[in-house]
Order: structure tokens, then sequence, then C-alpha cells
């Protein structure tokens, strides 16, 4: 049984166009009914104001007080009521004696008749007004007494029908409608372009569609482990997630919404890749104490609206793969070393086969003297099991590319030295970096050489590198450290980012790292690292450069 389908509800932008329009029409409507109420009242007291006034002035007229005074009152004074009426624009004027018989009327034959209505006050001298359904139909009239020599002699009524003012009125309300009918169509219009554009913004949602959004929004803002950071037009922050403020080194407590990326102290490299107009897609960048894969996509609608990054931490991965290449080095060292081993062997046997049984025990003798040799020079100066193995490592992988390491003899360096918060892998990643770098440089020198020295004083560990390569122009001093840069060709993999570590890791120990002419003609780097106990962030990551 297919089950029958709901109704999408309408539209955000659909519902306020309808509340909007019923709103409008029933303010237009309220006030319509308010100003026909109030030119309805308007009209009735113009109405009692012009009759009261028609009846004073014909009573104050000296010719209807000497027509009284004739013996046929009516004669003078119809012709005059019904002028009256004409200028005046009311319609009836009835003059009538004390006791109320008309002495004229707009009927003719109402002439000579008692007048319908009250004239109590007008007897007794007072003018007042009333309602009255007469021979003419309902009428506002007035009555106000003729007074000659401090006595009543005539009344006077003047009167405008019920009609007359509604009709009045009736035309102020079609003037009314037709205005109230432009300003509900001019809303009608300016609600619906309003809420076309307010369309546009939601993309047609309406209200429960966009709390569901907004919640997911939340929800997926918060759970995304990954960094997000949502500039606008202006390159300022307009949003940024928890991993963001992590991965940034931006705290919770700081208020970073709204300010430029330029003012949040973050690398220039880094801070140029987020103000880049270009799309960035996968690029390695340093910051204090990680190493960020960095993405930004703009964000267009006609017109650059903003920037969305995102940020990933691969400080543990760039870590792994630095391990993973001195691993693979090894390897390829231990092979050489294994082939090599192979051939000298095989130089035994044949020395033993040609019966020459002394000079193959001395051949044996020595090559195993000189790889003893090695170990106790390395192992006495330097006594941290980390760094000697590390040394040792690098021997054999310089030795298999033709460069001699050779420790100086000032290095000393004993087990227990160096405090605990000062990590081996730090150590691992600053050495080891360095040293392959000088192998790099000094490779197809003539006499191709790197020394190392590492001591440790009272108050700081010293590790220095040099070679016997081209060195570094004094120009390039400070670009060498920076991420990417580089005087060999690119691999597959990049380069310029082992330097960059190497300072990222001593900024964070506390130390200094400098660069200066060897005295062999090439580079010496050296790394000066305070002996004290040092809390830092999360470890950096080894690999050459």
């Amino acid at each position: 049984m297919r089950l029958p389908s709901l109704a999408r509800p309408r539209s955000l932008a659909g519902q306020l166009f309808a509340m909007q329009a019923v709103l409008i029409a029933v303010v237009v409507a309220g006030y319509a009914l308010f100003t026909y109420l109030s030119d309805q009242r308007q009209a009735q007291d113009a109405a009692v104001r012009q009759v009261t006034a028609v009846a004073r002035s014909i009573a104050d007229a000296p010719s209807v007080r000497s027509a009284l005074h004739t013996s046929d009152p009516t004669a003078d004074l119809e012709p005059y009521a019904l002028q009256v009426m004409r200028d005046a624009d009311v319609d009836f004027v009835t003059i009538m004696s004390p006791e109320g018989i008309r002495w004229t009327h707009p009927d003719r034959k109402e002439i000579g008749k008692r007048f319908l209505g009250r004239i109590g006050p007008a007897q007794h001298g007072h003018t007042f007004t009333e309602t009255y359904t007469g021979t003419l139909g309902p009428s506002v009239r007035a009555v106000t007494p003729v007074e000659e020599n401090g006595r009543i002699v005539a009344l006077v009524s003047a009167g405008i029908k019920v009609e007359a003012i509604s009709a009045r009125a009736q035309d102020q309300v079609t003037a009314l409608l037709g205005v109230a009918g432009g300003t509900l169509l001019l809303g009608a219009v300016g609600t619906y372009v309003i809420n076309a554009r307010l369309r546009r913004h939601t993309h047609g949602m309406n209200a429960t569609e966009l709390s569901r959004m907004h919640d997911y929004h939340q929800a997926a803002l918060h759970a995304v482990r990954e960094g997000l950071l949502m500039l606008d037009g202006q390159y300022r922050v307009a949003l940024i997630n928890d991993g963001g403020r992590e991965l940034l080194g931006v705290g919770e407590e700081e208020d970073v919404i709204g300010r430029s990326v330029a003012d949040l102290g973050l690398p220039a490299p880094l801070t140029g890749a987020l103000l880049s107009s270009e799309p960035r897609v996968d690029e390695v960048h340093l910051t204090a104490s990680r190493v960020l894969v960095v993405n930004t996509s703009p964000v267009s609608g006609g017109e650059r609206r903003g920037t969305v990054v995102t940020l990933r931490d691969v400080t543990e991965l760039q870590s792994l793969m630095g391990e993973l290449d001195s691993e693979r080095g090894f390897t390829q060292a231990l092979r050489s070393q294994a082939h090599e081993a192979a051939n000298r062997l095989h130089t035994v046997v044949s020395l033993i086969e040609l019966g020459r049984a002394d000079e193959a025990v001395e051949f044996a003798t020595a090559e195993l003297e000189l790889a003893q040799a090695l170990t106790d020079q390395v192992v006495a100066a330097v006594g941290e099991p980390v760094l000697a193995a590390l040394l040792l490592g690098k021997t054999a992988q310089a030795n298999e590319r033709g460069v001699e390491l050779v420790l100086s003899p000032d290095s000393s360096l004993d087990d227990g030295v160096l405090p605990s918060g000062l990590a081996a892998r730090d150590l691992v990643t600053i050495l080891g970096n360095l040293i392959d770098n000088a192998v790099d440089a000094a490779q197809g020198s003539a006499r191709a050489r790197v020394t190392v020295t590492a001591y440790a004083s009272d108050a700081e560990l010293v590790l220095r590198v040099s070679d016997t390569g081209p060195g570094v122009d004094p120009a390039h001093a400070d670009l060498v450290f920076q991420r990417g840069f580089s005087t060999k060709p690119a691999g597959p993999g990049g380069r310029g980012l082992g330097l960059a570590l190497v300072r990222q890791a001593v900024t964070r120990l506390g130390g200094t790292l400098t660069v200066a002419e060897a005295e062999e003609g090439g580079a010496v780097f050296e790394v000066r690292l305070p002996l004290r106990t040092t809390a830092g962030p999360a470890p950096v990551p080894g690999g050459g450069a």
C-alpha cells in the first residue's frame, strides 16, 4: 500500500510573506475602519455646527423680526427660508411661532402644522441640537429662539438629513479605500521583493529545516577533529571550530571572531597562505609546535565571499615518516655493509685456501679493530644511548655516500646528563636533520667530511655540525630555516623541511640556532639548548631535509 506523501512545509520566506501580507491587510483594514468611524463622527459634528450657525444667523436677522409683526409672516419668511437653504446647503429651515406652529417649510403642505420634535429648551431661551425623524426623515437639527425685548417671539430650526451626512462621509471613505488599497498593494510588492531576497539566502528552506541544519552545523563543528577556519571577504575570521583553535594555538577564551588573519600571530608563511586569493592544496606549514597540512578554497557566489580553510595535524605522521626514512637509510647502509662484509669474507677464505692463514688472520683482525675503534670512540664520547646509536647509524650512512663522519675530540656527553624534559626524540630530530643536511652538502666535495661536536656544560647542551660543502650564502642565513627553502632540486616529496623542523624544535625547547662559515670552508650549524626541565607540547617530527 502506497502511503500518501505529505506536502512539504512552506519555506521560511513564504511563511514570512504570508504573515506580513496578513499583518499589512489587518493594519490597513483597522486603519480604514478607524478612519471611517472618525470621518463619520467628524461629518456629524460638522453638520451640527453648520445647522447651529444657520439657525442662529436667521434668528439674528432683522428682516425676520420685521416679518414677525406682519399679518402674514409666511409670505415674507418662506422665500427667505428657501434662499437660506440653498445658500447655506441645509435640507430645511423652519421658522415657527413660540408654540411650534410652522410659518415656513420646504413642503408647503406642512406650513401651519405643528413642528415635529422638541422645542421646550428653545421656548426657555436655549439653543439645542438633536437627531430626530421628522417629515423629511432622520435629520440633525438645531432649534434656537428669536428674542425681542427680552421675550421670545419665534423659534427657528435648521437641519441636515442624516443620509446627506452619510453621503459626505461616503466620499471620504471612497478616497480612503483607494489609499488603503494602494498601501496594501505597495506593502505586498515590497514584502514580496524582500522575501524573494530572503528566499535566495535561505535557499527556499523552511524554519524546521534551518533549525535542523543549525543543529547539525553545531554538532559537526565540535565533532570534527580537523581544524576548520572560515574567513570572510576581508580575510577576517568568521568561524573557527575547536580543532582549529587547538592547531593554531588560539585559546578558547580568546575572541578571534571578526579579527583579521594577519592579527592572529601565526608564522608568516602560514599567514601568507591564508591570505592568498588562490586555492592551496595539501601545503605543509609549520607552527611553533606542529606540522600542518593546509587546504584553502574560495567561497564565491557571483563575488568573493570568503575562504574555507581546513587544517590537518601531521606532526606524528611526519615523525613516523622521518623515522621510516632513517630506517630505510639504515637498511641500505646495512645492505651495503653486508655486501662489503661478504667481499671481505671471500678475501679471508681465499687467503686461507692459498695457504696464507697468517695473512688472513691479520686482514680480519684489522677490519674488526677498525669497526670496534669507531664504536668505542662514539660510545666513549657520547654516553647517551639514543644519540650514540644515531651517530653510529649516520656514520654508516655517510660512509656509504662517500662522506666521512667524525666525532670531534671536544665531544663529551655522559649518560644521565640530559634532563627528563629534554626528550630524546627532539635531540634525534635536531641532530639527525643537521647531519643529513651536512652530508648532502659535503657529498661530492674534495675530502668530503662532516664533523659532529656534542657536549654539555653546566647550563646548556651544545650540538655543532660542520661540513666541507660549499657553505651558506650570508644573504640566505635566515632563509635556510624556512619551510620550502633549499639549494638542491626538489624531490617527489619536496625539500626544505628538515632545517625548518630543527628550528621549530629548538624554538620550542627555548634554545638558539645559528649558522656560520666553517674553518674548512663549509657551513657550521650550532644549537644551544638550556639544560632545564621543559614540559613542551607534542613532539616535533624527525626526518631528513
